[in-house]
């Protein structure tokens, strides 16, 4: 997946605190009181601006290298997932009504499936992979 780690922008503000932004997805800005807040709510301010990209169903950028003094800010391997599928569905121009019935579904599972905020099981993910040409793949890794 290249859908994970966004670089972020952990800015002081002139009246206190921390503003966060994302260059290559610039609807997602958060700040915090402290960096420690803004840390954590970078990732949270993350997947709420994918929620846009879903909605419009337009293509998410992929992140880019990080610069100095950049924070990379992962996504959830759920929400990584789902931005691959979206991607892959708006890049080939798949109607969602086309992905049901070449994953042999209701539409409604392709509407929940195209939803970060519905819980999607690993199998019907990678059920939409397989349906499209693809393969989602696990691979784990120890530092």
């Amino acid at each position: 997946m290249t859908h994970r780690n966004y670089p972020a922008s952990f800015e002081p503000d002139p009246d206190g605190g921390f503003v966060v932004t994302f260059r290559d997805i610039p609807e997602a800005i958060t700040q915090g009181d402290t960096r420690e807040e803004a840390e954590s709510m970078a990732g949270d301010a993350l997947i709420t601006a994918m929620d846009f990209y879903f909605e419009e169903g337009r293509l998410v950028p992929p992140p880019t290298k990080a610069r100095r003094r950049e924070v990379l800010v992962a996504l959830p391997l759920s929400v990584a997932a789902k931005v691959e599928l979206l991607n892959l569905v708006v890049q080939r121009k798949e109607r969602p009504a086309d992905l049901a019935r070449a994953m042999g579904v209701k539409p409604q599972e392709v509407t929940r499936l195209l939803n970060l905020h519905h819980a999607t099981k690993i199998d019907t993910l990678a059920a939409a992979f397989r349906a499209l040409g693809g393969e989602l793949e696990l691979n784990i890794r120890f530092a």
